[in-house]
């Protein structure tokens, strides 16, 4: 039996994960959890599952959830709770699935301990791939996507040699905002931004999605999960979701992986791998949609996707400072305070203003970090005073 561990157990992975343990009580067992400030969805879960562990990012969460829970539950806060539950010594499997780069050192202290890493936290490779797959290899650790668009990757992967691969195509929806000109795209609101087509996700990785900021992140997951350059790792939209990614061989074959746009088809199938496992979801009828659509990407329309690519290109805290620049802007726009066109703007300028530095040590990606949220955090000070 796996015992599970799940880091963001209240948000929108965290939520499909545990459905799917749901449905398999047999083969795995929920150990330990953290969450953000969602006391209410955590002493469900609590009281549901019966976690060993729990921790909130905050004090008063975390008395909160000891209040309303058994005394057999430990509950911790902070940073300092969120390593123990990652490294919890019952733990077989850590779900990474929390929020941008708050996913990596918790993940690092999972691999430390030798956990298997189900990882939807893609924040975590493009903030500091390099230094986590070295950790990963180091300690003899496996990585397994969640991410729909890895997932489909990893099964077109399976049993094929890397040196037969032309390319990696990964698909998009193209969010909310694939049919809007600029000049529309200059007056969307946080509600417009939000309704995305196709999948149920989280606040921030719906902007992402709307942005293709999120498709730039897939990429740089996919350049170090599957060991690829970047000049192999193409983006391609997809309005109907259900090529979830392609990969093409040197032969001219494409192997492509289908399916709903469920979360847990993905998720199971990294918890299970490297069997398969029945889901009750709904099965794809491909007679009903009747056909597949594609075209290419407009980087011009969406410039984050194209600042993804050179990022990734250029390596060292480039990715870093990217993707804190990307989260404070985001969480300035979904408060109202910004438009939407200022989230390409502030990345673009906090970019131009780094000064890279080349296979950065962990304190030097935390400082990259640091300083890029600062910086974006000026100029939007300077752009609303």
């Amino acid at each position: 039996m796996e015992k599970v561990v799940i880091l963001g157990s209240t948000g929108s992975i965290g939520t499909s994960t545990l459905e799917v343990i749901e449905q398999h009580p047999d083969a795995f067992e929920v150990t330990a959890l953290a969450a953000g400030t969602n006391v209410q969805v955590m002493i469900e879960q609590v009281k549901q599952f019966r976690p060993k562990l729990v921790s909130m990012a905050t004090k008063e969460a975390a008395l909160s959830v000891k209040e309303a829970v058994a005394t057999s539950v430990k509950v911790c806060w902070g940073d300092e709770g969120l390593q123990e539950v990652a490294s919890h010594s019952e733990g077989t499997y850590v779900v990474s699935a929390l929020v941008g780069s708050a996913g990596l050192p918790p993940t690092l202290a999972a691999i430390r301990a030798g956990k298997k890493i189900g990882l939807a936290n893609k924040e975590t490779l493009v903030t500091a791939g390099h230094i986590v797959m070295e950790e990963a290899n180091k300690a003899g650790v496996s990585i397994y996507p969640i991410d729909s668009e890895h997932s489909a990757l990893f099964q077109c992967l399976n049993g094929e040699r890397s040196e037969d691969v032309r390319r990696m195509i990964v698909t998009a929806s193209g969010g909310a905002f694939r049919d809007w000109s600029r000049q529309e795209l200059e007056k969307a609101t946080v509600e417009q931004a939000l309704k995305h087509p196709n999948w149920s996700m989280g606040a921030k990785v719906t902007i992402d999605s709307a942005t293709l900021m999120n498709k730039g992140l897939e990429v740089m997951e996919a350049h170090w999960l599957f060991n690829m350059p970047y000049e192999q790792i193409d983006v391609m939209i997809h309005p109907q979701s259900i090529i979830h990614s392609m990969v093409e061989f040197h032969d001219g074959a494409v192997m492509a992986q289908l399916g709903t746009p469920d979360m847990k088809v993905p998720i199971l199938y990294a918890l299970s791998y490297p069997n398969r496992m029945p889901l009750k979801t709904e099965p794809l009828d491909l007679v009903s949609l009747s056909r597949l659509d594609f075209r290419e990407p407009d980087y011009s329309r969406f410039p984050c996707l194209k600042m993804a690519y050179d990022a990734g290109k250029a390596g060292g805290t480039m990715p870093t400072v990217l993707n804190a620049a990307n989260e404070v802007v985001v969480a300035t726009f979904l408060r109202g305070e910004c438009t939407f066109l200022d989230i390409e703007e502030i990345v673009a300028r906090t970019l131009d203003k780094h000064a890279n530095m080349r296979c950065p040590s962990l304190d030097e990606i935390h400082e990259a970090d640091r300083w890029a949220r600062q910086f974006a955090q000026f100029i939007l000070a300077n752009r609303t005073a």
